[in-house]
């Protein structure tokens, strides 16, 4: 049941498009190309299990871990803001 000025199904339809970006987001972000041997950020040997898994991986285990970590705690700007805010 829809409350307000918005059609029915109106949240759902922002959750599946919130979704649908984020996979695309986390796609685009994928190594492509021919592995490295050596880690890119610290020259460390990457096994070769690790370079036959992840095609294009340019960072070893340890490195990856620190950058995901990065990325991770600048978190996400909601772009469409909250339904009050929308209101005002």
């Amino acid at each position: 049941m829809a409350v307000g000025w918005a059609k029915d199904g109106a949240v759902q339809e922002q959750i599946d498009s919130t979704v649908e970006e984020s996979v695309e987001r986390a796609r685009r972000q994928l190594p492509t190309g021919e592995s490295l041997s050596h880690c890119e950020a610290c020259d460390a040997e990457i096994p070769p299990g690790r370079r036959e898994a992840i095609p294009g991986v340019r960072l070893c285990v340890i490195c990856q871990e620190e950058r995901d970590r990065e990325q991770t705690a600048h978190g996400h700007y909601n772009r469409r803001g909250s339904k009050d805010s929308q209101l005002r």
